[in-house]
């Protein structure tokens, strides 16, 4: 039976090699989990339980397995010391996971510290509008391998709003493409459908909108569909690989 353990850090970044020098390939928010596949002293290959990721992160003390009660329902969410806000010690990111331990006045206790109630939504929470609130990541940066507040990339940004609405989503544009099978034409988009390019996807918020991570504005950025499309057709020689239907 494979053992799991669970990230009590706010932000982890996984590498392709274990090394700081290597490329960060994705990160874990606090709450997911991971099983060990290999450890030396100082690093381990890890898997991600939530969507089978494999890399390295640092050797350190997590947690064993924990089930979580709620998640994190805003952009970032302050963690305190005490039940108020005298002291911020911790921040978790949209989509990170706790259990809840007591309650006091407006505040929920977890592994960490106090929340805010309001900050939080019951782990079987969804809506049924998937991207309602993707609007939280505008103008956050772009960061290859991100999938939090300080910084996110293109399919992180499509794969944490699947997660919190208990979803799978493959880690990666390249696997998103094909893992979601319902194609739609360019004439039909709707809302809430995924347009891709080689290794890039976009959020469709509208006939006329999009939003994405765009390394090349260097932040999440609200575009014209059209005008996305023939600007990486222009910039970067790439055409729609598809459009998706979730």
């Amino acid at each position: 039976m494979t053992k799991y353990f669970t990230n009590n850090q706010s932000i982890i970044n996984l590498y392709k090699k274990p090394s700081y020098e290597s490329e960060v390939v994705t990160q874990i928010i606090f709450g997911e989990s991971f099983s060990i596949i290999k450890k030396n002293r100082n690093w381990l290959k890890i898997k991600i339980k939530e969507d089978g990721y494999c890399g390295y992160l640092k050797n350190s003390k997590f947690s064993d397995f924990l089930k979580a009660s709620h998640k994190i329902d805003v952009l970032k969410a302050n963690v305190y010391k005490f039940s108020n806000k005298n002291k911020k010690i911790y921040e978790l990111t949209f989509g990170s996971k706790i259990k809840i331990l007591d309650i006091k006045n407006n505040f929920y206790k977890f592994s960490k510290g106090w929340i805010l109630k309001k900050n939080v939504k019951p782990i079987t929470f969804h809506e049924r509008d998937i991207f309602k609130k993707v609007n939280i990541f505008r103008n956050i940066k772009y960061k290859w391998g991100g999938k939090s507040f300080k910084g996110i990339d293109c399919s992180g940004l499509v794969q944490i709003f699947l997660n919190f609405n208990n979803k799978y989503c493959p880690r990666d544009a390249k696997d998103q493409v094909k893992f979601f099978k319902k194609n739609v034409k360019l004439n039909k988009i709707k809302k809430n459908n995924l347009i891709f390019w080689k290794g890039h996807v976009a959020i469709i918020l509208s006939k006329k909108k999009l939003i994405h991570a765009y390394g090349p504005a260097k932040k999440t950025i609200l575009m014209n569909v059209n005008d996305t499309i023939r600007k990486i057709k222009s910039t970067a020689n790439l055409d729609v690989i598809g459009i998706k239907k979730i």
